[in-house]
Parts: C-alpha cells; structure tokens; sequence
C-alpha cells in the first residue's frame, strides 16, 4: 500500500515539483489547483512515474470545500499521509494601494488555505498509527518583508509569515504523532516570478552565494525529505531555502 500524499498548487512551478518529487518515492498524488489544463498535464507525468493520482479543481480557502475532499480521498484510499500546503498567490501592491477585500484574499489564499487542509487533515492523521507529515510553503519574505525583488508586498508577507507562528504552534499541538514544518524559498524560477527575475537575474544572482536562481526542483526535494524520511525528529521548524541571499 503506497502512502498517499496531498499537495495543494500543485498544476504547475514548486507545487509540481514536490508532486513529482514525491512519485519518484513511491506516493500516490492528489492535486489540487484552479488550473485544470495543467493539472491534467503534471497528472500524466505523475501516473508515468507510477502513481496513481486524484484531482480536484478547487480554490483552496474554502473551508468546506477542504473538508470535503478531505472526505472523498480518505473514503478512497483509508489513510492520508502527506499534506504540502503550497497553494498561494501574489500581491504586489503596497499599502497605498491595497483594497481591504485584495488584502483579505492575499491572507485566505496564502495562510487560510493551510488552516483549512490542516483542520481537515489532523483528525485522519492523528489516527494513523504511523501519524503523518506536514509541509506549508512559507516565503523568504516572511522573515524579510517585501523586498524589492519579491513577487509581492505586505500583505503577502504578512501571510506567508502567520504560516511560520501556525506551524510553530502547531507542532506542540499535533506532535508526536505528526510533523509539521515549513519552507521559505528565496528567489526561484517559476512561473509566476518570471517576469520580474528574468529582467534583474544578472542583478540577484550577485547577491546569492551559489552565483544562480534556484529553481522549483531545490524546494521539492527538501519537500520530499521532510515529508518521507523514516527517522523524523524535525518539527515546528522553518527551513531556508535561497542559497544564501544578502542583496533584496
């Protein structure tokens, strides 16, 4: 019986990535993402690795609707055992600018999204004699703010950050029998920042001592590690992932 593993955002850029990441040790797929085309893409990529795989099409801050997939994956497959909560989205507007209703969605997209698969997800895992393993997609920016490399601003930062004190707090709540940790990449080459790295490359990679961008493929297998390594004494903790960034 393979474990079963769930990643949010995971159509295309990191999301795939851990996707994949996972296949190639053994894990059957669940995705969720709005992006049906790519979805159905990255879901013939995971079956030719071997696994089997479930989508659904969904905006992943909506509470009821996580519960309810929840609920239809484990009638399918009796255990959950993976979840990475990498579904998020961008703001790049400043203060100034920002609406109240585009800062709440920047905070249910980015952080809500991860309450709602976490509490829909704990209860099945907490179960499971074996547990399960946690993972949510932070950000540099959370320990930075929004720097003028970034994607986005604040109200991303700000969400990206409550992803750190939730996994913290949450570590205390759900330990031993789960583990729950987060990344927080720096500049990496997906597909929602290409445009803006692609005109400052030769400007960042100056400023980051591996002399390149990362790339999707550098967060997933730290993913991947995280989420299927047999001896685990690794929780509440966040993991840096931007070969050592000093210029913004």
């Amino acid at each position: 019986m393979k474990p079963v593993a769930i990643v949010t955002g995971g159509a295309r850029g990191i999301g795939r990535a851990c996707a994949l990441a996972l296949a190639e040790r053994h894990h059957d797929i669940v995705l969720i993402d709005l992006r049906e085309p790519e979805m159905d893409t990255t879901r013939l990529e995971l079956e030719a690795k071997g696994s089997k795989v479930l989508t659904f099409a969904a905006d992943v801050s909506d509470f009821t609707r996580a519960h309810d997939i929840v609920d239809q994956i484990y009638s399918q497959w009796n255990h959950i055992d993976v979840l990475v909560n990498n579904a998020g989205g961008p703001n790049p507007k400043g203060i100034l600018e920002i609406t109240e209703q585009e800062f709440d969605r920047t905070i249910s997209v980015n952080l809500k999204s991860c309450f709602n698969y976490i509490h829909a997800i704990a209860p099945i895992m907490l179960k499971q004699e074996h547990g399960g393993r946690i993972v949510s997609m932070s950000s540099l920016n959370a320990l930075s703010g929004g720097v003028t490399s970034a994607v986005s601003k604040h109200s991303y930062a700000a969400a990206k950050a409550g992803i750190l004190g939730l996994t913290r707090s949450l570590a205390k709540e759900l330990g031993p029998l789960i583990a729950i940790n987060a990344i927080c990449p720096g500049v990496i080459k997906t597909e929602i920042g290409n445009d803006l790295t692609r005109s400052r490359e030769p400007e960042l990679i100056k400023g980051i001592a591996l002399n390149r961008l990362g790339n999707p493929k550098d967060v997933a297998e730290l993913v991947a590690f995280l989420c299927t390594n047999k001896e685990m004494f690794i929780t509440g903790q966040h993991f840096v992932v931007d070969g050592f960034q000093w210029v913004c």
